[in-house]
Order: structure tokens, then sequence, then C-alpha cells
């Protein structure tokens, strides 16, 4: 569970990533609003689904911010499996300017060539390493109406996030479902073994932490958390689970992981997703910062088998699928609905 004061007790010797990851995200939160605050475009890639100049600018400044980390502690060249390729972004000449111009607030003497270099940072794990993922913006769609979206990085080791920062720019601070989008947002962040915490958006890294709380079983009806995109999930089967689930509530639709901090604040009840298609998996970027998240604060994770997420399989969740989000009391009757035993 949550711890239920404002202490972060932790391993010292992860204190350092920590805070870098805490700094990286922030900056890349912030790139994605300067870039929200203009006429944003999309760009397609070679999936055709969409990516846009924050997504490009955030993964740059939180890889590069990453690798100066690795470079000053004089360890092994940065490993990280991240969403976005250079090589997309060097073909499309007016984006990588604007890129640039994104990025220059925190990195005044950026260049093209150095940002390309940047967001081609750090090397593919080979299997067992340790290694960090990245969403530099998760929720693409969201961000594009300016809904909710999320920055997610994680750092996994033995197939298991152990540390992970999710910025979620749109998130509201009160722990309610009426409005879902909010001014200013917050980060939230768990270490393994220490529990979850938040900030708010644009405090310092050394601000008061806040232990998160998922519900608790005494609600009288069941909020789920949805994906906005039908697209991204067998809706039919949802519908089928939430029907033999029972105790209905209006749906709280969004983008990205923030479904999972939504879920570990309390703001919804349970995140279903189910695949889209029998060989579909899902990329571990999409999931590993909040799953994390979502357990240290009290939650269950699991595929709709009840099988944990198994993140050693490369970047995506091959042995897993869908995804059930949910506190430990509602977790099981999630299963049960699925026609799955409980984990």
């Amino acid at each position: 569970m949550a711890r239920s004061d404002s202490t972060f007790s932790h391993d010292p010797q992860q204190e350092p990533a920590l805070r870098a990851a805490i700094d990286a995200v922030m900056q890349g939160v912030a790139a994605c609003r300067r870039v929200r605050g203009q006429h944003v475009t999309a760009i397609s890639k070679d999936d055709r689904s969409p990516v846009t100049v924050a997504d490009f600018a955030s993964q740059a400044l939180i890889l590069r911010h990453l690798a100066s980390l690795t470079r000053e502690q004089g360890a092994a060249p940065l490993l990280v499996v991240a969403e976005e390729e250079a090589d997309v972004l060097s073909r499309h000449e007016a984006q990588l300017a604007a890129v640039v111009d994104a990025v220059r607030p925190d990195w005044p003497d950026a260049t093209p060539d150095a940002v390309l270099q940047a967001l081609a940072a750090g090397t593919r794990p080979a299997d067992g390493e340790p290694f960090w993922t990245l969403d530099p913006v998760d929720g693409t769609k969201g961000f594009l109406r300016n809904e909710q979206y999320a920055v997610a990085l994680a750092f996994i080791a033995g197939g298991v996030p152990q540390l992970a920062v999710l910025g979620c720019p749109n998130l509201r601070h009160e722990a309610d479902d009426d409005a879902v989008r909010s001014p200013h947002g917050l980060i939230t962040y768990a270490v393994a073994g220490a529990g979850a915490f938040e900030l708010r958006d644009g405090s310092p890294a050394h601000a008061l932490r806040l232990p998160l709380a998922p519900s608790r079983p005494d609600r009288k009806a069941v909020r789920v958390c949805l994906s906005v995109e039908s697209g991204h999930s067998n809706t039919s089967r949802i519908d089928d689970i939430l029907a033999r689930l029972g105790r209905p509530h209006e749906p709280v639709r969004m983008d990205s992981q923030c479904k999972y901090a939504a879920v570990a604040r309390g703001q919804a009840d349970v995140y279903v997703r189910a695949a889209s298609g029998s060989t579909y998996s899902e990329w571990i970027w999409d999931h590993a910062a909040g799953a994390l998240i979502a357990t240290e604060a009290g939650c269950v994770v699991s595929d709709l088998d009840g099988r944990a997420l198994d993140f050693s399989l490369g970047p995506r969740l091959t042995g897993n699928t869908g995804i059930v989000c949910a506190p430990g009391w509602l977790h099981p009757l999630v299963l049960a609905a699925a026609g799955s035993r409980p984990a």
C-alpha cells in the first residue's frame, strides 16, 4: 500500500537516478506545454500513427538528461527503449527546426544535428540488461485535442519496472471525476518497494511527496477508466466484462497512462484494456511507468488472464494479453468477469 506519511524511503543508490528521472520528465512536460501553446500539427510515422514536435522535443531533452547522468556516474552507455526515431524527424526539415526551438529554453545551444543525436541517444539493451523505457508523449491524440496525455519514463531490471516517473500535465489534483482536464497537472512517481507519490507539476523535486490512495470497497458503483480511442481496444469484450462486473458508473475516458494515475489516486476504480486483435501486443513504454506507480499505490496490475506483466521480452508485452489495473479488493472481481481465475 502507499505510505501514509510524507517521508520517502528507498535505496540511497537509486536517489541520483530518481532525481534525474524527475528532472528529465519535468523538462519533457515543459517542452510539451510550450509546443501545446502554439499551433500544433502532426506528421505520420510509417505505421500511420501521429507524431508531433512535442514528442520529439520531449524525447530529445529526456534522453540528453539521462545520457548526461550516465556520463557523470562513469557508468556503461545508456541503454534505452524509446518510442520515437530520429530517422523520422530527419526527413522533415520544418519540424526539425521547430523541435530545436522547442528545446532551447532548457538547451540553449541546441542544433539540428545535436537534437537528432539526442533522439537516438543510448542503445537497445541485450537480453537481461537493465534499461530505461520512454514514451515522450503517451497519448499523442489526447495531446492534439488538449486533453489527457503523459510523459512516461521507467527503469526496468529483471523484467520488472523498478523506478517510474509519469508526468500528467492536464490531470486534476483533486480526486474526483468531474472535469478531467486541469491547467496545472501533476507528476506521479514510484520506486519499487518504496511506495508511490506525487508532486504538483512545476514544483522542485524536493517538494512534499504525497502518498497515492486507490479507491476502497465501500463504493456503490465502479468507475471504469477507458481509452478515448475505440480502435485501441476490443470494446465489445470490455463491454461484456463490465456487464458481468455490475455496479455500473459512467466511464472515465482519457488517453495515455494517466489512466493508471487516475486509478492509483482514486479518480477511477479500474482500468481495463482488451487486445484489439488476436495477434496484438502492447508496447512496453505504454505501460511500464503507470504499472509500477499503480502497484506501489496499492493496486494490482496484470493481464486479463491474471499474469504479471513481463517487460523482459523486448519492446512489446508479447507474454501478456490485455490489461487490468485495480485495487486489491476489485482486481479478482474483474478477472472473474473476464472469465479468468484471480491471480
